[in-house]
């Protein structure tokens, strides 16, 4: 079992930043974020591995980062020219053998 604690959602304007941080209790080999808009499904946005191989969803491509400590295992998410198809749910997500997904916070994004 993996515990995650994640943090940094919240409201920004359009064109803000947000960080968000998620703490596991382990180190697996992928870490990243998921996200689930108001009536759509949840989609991968961001992953990187513990080699630090990412992936990102391509409409996020250029505006998001997403990096990790392995030494706090703990991976981030940083939001850089927010617009309002960004606002969703965003879980954390890490993978060993088995996925394990964050309760999920809230980032917001108002014109």
């Amino acid at each position: 079992q993996v515990t995650l604690v994640e943090s940094g959602g919240g409201l920004v304007q359009t064109g803000g930043s947000l960080r968000l941080s998620c703490a596991a209790s382990r180190n697996l080999n992928v870490m990243g974020w998921y996200r689930r808009a108001p009536g759509k499904q949840r989609e991968l946005v961001a992953t990187i591995t513990i080699g630090g191989s990412t992936n990102y969803v391509d409409s996020v491509k250029g505006r998001f980062t997403v990096s990790r400590d392995n030494t706090k295992r703990t991976v981030y998410l940083q939001m850089n020219s927010l617009n309002s198809e960004d606002t969703a749910v965003y879980y954390c997500y890490v993978r060993g053998s088995i996925a394990y997904w964050g309760q999920g916070t809230q980032v917001t994004v108002s014109a």
